[in-house]
């Protein structure tokens, strides 16, 4: 009667042991504190895609193999400049605190250019121990960056940093994985800007509107100067074009439609109809309609100004607060 308990409490002895071994192969991770403080975002490159950054990074923890001198990767960075380092190693743990200097790639959102709104990402990694090693804990004490640093044209809205976990969809060789999918902890920092747009507004657009104002300016010529009409709308339509290559040049390359396109394309089309009209005009005058022709002006450069001008309170006004 005694062989059931003794069976039952053998059974209970192994099922303890292996919950125990299992432990002991699979020890929880080590926890590293980490805090940013960004001193200085300058360069922000559109065409390049890239910005520079300095800031401060600071770590604490206690297995010295995680050597973040060596070990630290900022992966979305072209380069990485430790321009100063100190290790205070006191009390069991290990306190590191550097200056880096980094070029970061980021793809940008220019589809409401120059109203436009960017994310810029800073993440941290150990190159050589993963998740099962190590998880990043953020320090949330203070601000994470200098609200005096010179970031001209832009404004700040937020800077959030937390963790999180990267998957990388390789074993890198490790036959120890089960499937290819390694899993890295990862330290996030995401700082929210948005431009103070209008001074560059009207830098980058007054040309276009200008040449939009010539080609409107030729309703009011008279019917005896039909061809200075014609010159006026071609030239403004060139300097219309130029002003857009111009604008282009200095943007990434970009398959959606953005605020740039809209305006452009909405003044090449306003020019069109003027050169439309105009020879609507001509035809008039030559059957003898002076006088239609001159009521035909007036109508069309009315309907066209208001069409422009209400198109472009739209694009602009919905480019700005989107």
């Amino acid at each position: 009667m005694q062989k059931p308990r003794f069976y039952r409490f053998m059974l209970l002895c192994c099922f303890l042991l292996t919950l125990t071994f299992s432990h002991a192969q699979d020890p929880a991770p080590d926890t590293v504190k980490t805090g940013i403080y960004i001193t200085s975002i300058h360069n922000i490159d559109f065409k390049d895609k890239e910005f520079a950054v300095n800031f401060w990074l600071w770590l604490k923890y206690k297995r010295k193999e995680f050597d973040f001198y060596n070990n630290l990767e900022v992966p979305a960075a072209k380069s990485v400049n430790k321009s100063y380092v100190t290790i205070d190693s006191s009390d069991g743990k290990i306190y590191m605190l550097m200056k880096l200097e980094c070029v970061m790639k980021d793809s940008w959102k220019i589809t409401n250019f120059p109203f436009d709104q960017q994310k810029l990402r800073i993440n941290i990694e150990n190159s050589q121990y993963d998740s099962r090693s190590l998880v990043f804990q953020p320090d949330t004490v203070g601000n994470h960056y200098d609200p005096r640093f010179a970031l001209s044209g832009w404004k700040i809205d937020s800077c959030v940093i937390s963790s999180g976990i990267k998957a990388y969809e390789t074993a890198f060789g490790d036959e120890s994985f089960e499937k290819p999918h390694t899993e890295y902890s990862t330290f996030k920092t995401r700082l929210s800007i948005h431009r103070d747009a209008m001074g560059l507004f009207w830098k980058l657009f007054l040309g276009m509107y200008i040449a939009c104002m010539i080609a409107f300016v030729c309703f009011f010529i008279h019917s005896d100067g039909i061809d200075s009409r014609f010159g006026l709308s071609v030239g403004a339509l060139f300097a219309v074009i130029g002003n857009k290559y111009i604008i282009d040049s200095s943007l990434p390359e970009s398959a959606s439609f953005t605020l740039v396109d809209s305006l452009h394309g909405l003044t090449l089309c306003f020019i069109l109809c003027t050169i439309t009209a105009t020879a609507w005009s001509l035809k008039l005058i030559k059957s003898g309609q002076a006088l239609k022709a001159a009521t035909l002006d007036r109508v069309m450069a009315a309907i066209l100004l208001s069409l422009y001008i209400i198109l472009n309170i739209y694009f602009i006004s919905t480019a700005s607060t989107g």
